[in-house]
């Protein structure tokens, strides 16, 4: 059976926050595997835009530039906010020139971002790109000085340390038996990519219902933009049977005409929602749980993959100098930083799903008062919006 370098890093996952952290490990010297069962390649729907996306702050921007990754898709800017609700008149604006900037961060279709990482990991001679899925994987004890990898081909491997970016139902996760604290969101996302009558205006639009919120995302083309609609499993069956025509209407409907008529729309595909997070991202002395394996939260606020990278950004801090990553104490604060960060990405994500799902006019009426009040908090706002952007002192601590 063949073996491989062991005094490698190994980096399960092969996602965004995967290929981020094996570049960053890369960049600060260490040898690093990465694995996936397969590279990536580039899907788009009809309109020429992959349905699957993500919203990008300045502090992801940054990171992916530092690794040389930017430059090697499209992105489409977006330079304002309009955040609105289906009951009440309160209304909240967030635009880049309120914090000194030309925009406030970037819409990326996933596919070509995977690709252009995928196309530097290949590229970084202290990085092997390994195909395949693991068949069993043995921690040893919390003093073993090497995790030992099988993998279905029948290769083997040791390494000595794990960093899993391996997704929500983690296989490192698994493996170590890691509890997990689950909340039922109760709703899907239903993703699509729709033309508009009206042009964006480089802004996202996020309008919040009593069955889930509504985000209409720019693309590079002033008259597409992403799709993202949180809703109860039901009312998106019933969407997803819906004629274009009819569906087309029922958005118009929903997004108030905001964009003028949606007058056509891609594949509609739908994803169960869930949030989860973990006690502790050390399992074990040579185990790192990182992303989608650290934390799941709901995409309203277009945080995960940004608090993904949030993540690489710590770990980059403590893995530096050919320091050996089982050293005792060394994640301890990086440890303590990432429970709390996601404990309260997850009560706060809890707490607005909550309030803006509430239709007792009461509830309404203190939101509106709300958001109108936050509004003319301008300071305040701006601090916020630094956050939200990865650029204010509690994000870039984290």
């Amino acid at each position: 059976m063949s073996r491989i370098d062991e005094t490698r890093i190994l980096v399960l996952g092969g996602g965004i926050v995967g290929c981020v952290a094996a570049l960053g490990l890369a960049n600060n010297g260490y040898a690093v595997t990465l694995v996936d069962r397969q590279e990536p390649n580039i899907t788009r729907g009809k309109f020429d835009v992959d349905i699957r996306n993500v919203a990008l702050s300045p502090a992801s921007q940054q990171m992916l530039a530092k690794f040389g990754a930017w430059d090697s898709f499209v992105s489409a800017p977006y330079r304002r906010m309009h955040v609105w609700e289906q009951w009440g008149m309160g209304e909240l604006d967030f635009t880049a020139e309120e914090v000194g900037r030309q925009e406030l961060g970037w819409l990326v279709e996933v596919s070509p971002l995977l690709c252009a990482l995928w196309q530097r990991l290949r590229s970084q001679h202290n990085i092997d790109v390994k195909l395949g899925e693991i068949a069993q994987a043995d921690f040893g004890a919390v003093s073993s000085k090497r995790v030992s990898i099988a993998f279905v081909d029948g290769s083997e491997a040791q390494y000595n340390f794990v960093v899993a970016a391996d997704g929500a139902q983690s296989f490192v996760r698994r493996v170590l038996d890691v509890s997990v604290d689950e909340t039922q969101v109760n709703q899907v996302a239903l993703a699509t990519v729709v033309k508009t009558q009206k042009p964006h205006q480089h802004t996202a639009w996020q309008r919040f219902g009593i069955d889930g919120p509504l985000a209409l995302l720019p693309a590079q083309d002033q008259h597409t933009v992403s799709v993202v609609w949180s809703q109860s499993p039901n009312q998106a069956r019933l969407r997803q049977q819906m004629s274009e025509a009819e569906f087309c209407a029922d958005i118009t409907h929903a997004s108030e005409h905001c964009l003028g008529e949606i007058i056509a729309v891609d594949q509609r595909l739908c994803f169960p929602l869930i949030q989860q997070r973990v006690k502790s991202c050390l399992p074990h002395a040579r185990a790192l749980l990182i992303g989608d394996a650290m934390r799941v939260i709901h995409p309203l606020a277009g945080l995960g993959v940004n608090v993904g990278l949030e993540d690489v950004r710590g770990l980059l801090r403590v893995a530096n100098h050919g320091l050996d990553l089982a050293t005792p104490g060394i994640w301890q604060r990086y440890v303590r930083q990432r429970a709390q960060r996601s404990a309260s990405m997850i009560r706060m994500l809890e707490l607005l799903q909550k309030a803006y799902g509430n239709p007792n006019p009461g509830v309404t009426l203190l939101r509106n008062m709300g958001m109108q009040a936050f509004n003319t908090l301008h300071g305040i706002k701006q601090q916020v919006m630094r956050e939200a952007m990865g650029l204010g002192p509690i994000a870039q601590e984290n």
